[in-house]
């Protein structure tokens, strides 16, 4: 089975701030066609053997296979999270264009 060429990769963090930062950084390194932030959610989590809630935003990050590992290095790096959420999940299907885009707008510079 061949891996999908595209991703949605998701993370949250705790204030809109964070979140623009964190969106901007991929976009501008190329590591993300586009980042959308979306309002606040409330989590429910356990950590360190406590169940604890908060308010979170979310930043759903478009990207290629081949950029992955460097989004997620960018993020790891960029985020004030010990243990930050970051998931990536396959596109299976979407508009040829809009995919096409992904991949462009997530080329190395030197690819261009």
């Amino acid at each position: 089975m061949t891996e999908p060429a595209v991703l949605t990769v998701l993370t949250t963090t705790d204030s809109e701030e964070k979140a623009h930062a964190l969106a901007r950084g991929a976009v501008d390194a190329r590591l993300a066609a586009c980042a959308q932030i979306s309002a606040p959610v409330t989590s429910v989590y356990r950590w360190q053997d406590a169940v604890e809630t908060g308010q979170e935003w979310q930043v759903l990050f478009k990207t290629t296979a081949q950029r992955y590992d460097a989004l997620e290095a960018h993020l790891v790096a960029a985020h004030d999270y010990a243990t930050p959420e970051i998931i990536a999940t396959p596109v299976v299907r979407g508009s040829s264009r809009y995919l096409a885009w992904v991949s462009t707008e997530t080329a190395p510079t030197a690819d261009l």
